[in-house]
């Protein structure tokens, strides 16, 4: 029986050490291919025939969702009638691994004879691709991977690999954050956590709520009925302080029978963290991580509370 784990280990190394000795391609050819790109003023076309087109189908579609609109076309299309989807301000990035496919060089002189600026992306600098580049961008790789080493494997690999190191330096260039990318994908989870508000999940009905003064043995009641592990401290209407269940153990054993004498602001913590009910649920995240807690006030301007989000809430 063959060792199929083994097979595929070996592929993986191939297409690893295939991206791994892309990095001295990143050059004034790359980085001048970053500069056309930024400074297009209409969209980014990428085209490619075969699997260099299906990579660029993918890269087009990274692109887009990370700030610069872009979209594949195939040069077969474009040869025949399609060219008129690229316009002035536009930019082209062609993909062909030999640099020499014809059905993508047919399209080269009419997007010169425009003005169209013209993204190569080969595995040979001196292809006729490349040379008819304004820039050129070097995916070589040594070989494909094994058994056969025929297929497009690592030389793909290359291409898409160096497509996403493309978008990240446009994304870095933009100043693209996570805000930006939710806008583009309202759909999948991160984009719902991106634009989730607090005020979206907050519980805001029966809240844990009491007076500064109140004996502890009755905040105890007020935390289990809660069923969030706190009780907020409220005074003329606006948040002073937060008890936690932990702040309730720890005074029970300090203080042991005495512990009923005391009351919630003895134990309090003063300045409990909060948010406004439009901040975003991505947000509360950090907060609740970066200060190992489970819960966050919601307030509004004036210290009133509206709710109080929890780490279970979070989660969408």
């Amino acid at each position: 029986m063959n060792n199929w784990k083994n097979i595929a280990i070996k592929c993986l190394e191939d297409e690893a050490n295939s991206i791994s000795r892309l990095i001295p391609n990143i050059d004034n050819g790359f980085q001048k291919a970053v500069e056309l790109i930024l400074e297009c003023h209409g969209k980014v076309v990428i085209t490619g025939v075969g699997k260099s087109g299906h990579i660029g189908a993918k890269i087009a579609a990274t692109l887009s969702s990370t700030g610069t609109p872009s979209f594949y076309v195939s040069p077969l299309d474009m040869y025949h009638g399609d060219l008129g989807v690229v316009s002035e301000g536009d930019i082209v990035i062609g993909i062909s691994y030999s640099g020499q496919t014809d059905e993508l060089l047919k399209i080269v002189p009419s997007l010169t004879e425009r003005n169209i600026p013209i993204i190569g992306i080969s595995g040979f600098r001196d292809s006729i691709l490349a040379k008819n580049s304004n820039a050129h961008i070097c995916i070589h790789v040594e070989e494909e991977a094994r058994p056969l080493r025929l297929a497009p494997t690592c030389s793909s690999t290359a291409t898409l690999a160096m497509g996403d190191a493309l978008a990240c330096c446009l994304m870095e260039a933009r100043g693209f954050k996570e805000n930006d990318f939710a806008k583009f994908h309202p759909g999948g989870m991160l984009g719902k956590r991106l634009l989730t508000k607090a005020s979206d999940v907050m519980r805001k009905d029966n809240l844990p709520v009491t007076a500064p003064d109140t004996l502890l043995g009755e905040a105890v009641t007020l935390v289990s009925q809660g069923r969030l592990g706190v009780c907020v401290a409220v005074k003329n209407e606006k948040v002073v302080g937060l008890i936690t269940d932990g702040d309730i153990r720890r005074a029970i054993e300090k203080s042991k029978n005495k512990f009923f004498d005391l009351r919630v602001a003895d134990i309090m913590t003063p300045s409990p963290k909060t948010v406004s009910p439009d901040t975003r649920i991505a947000e509360v995240d950090h907060i609740l991580n970066d200060n190992n807690i489970h819960c966050v006030l919601v307030i509004d301007s004036s210290k009133h509370l509206m709710g109080i989000v929890d780490s279970f809430r979070t989660i969408l």
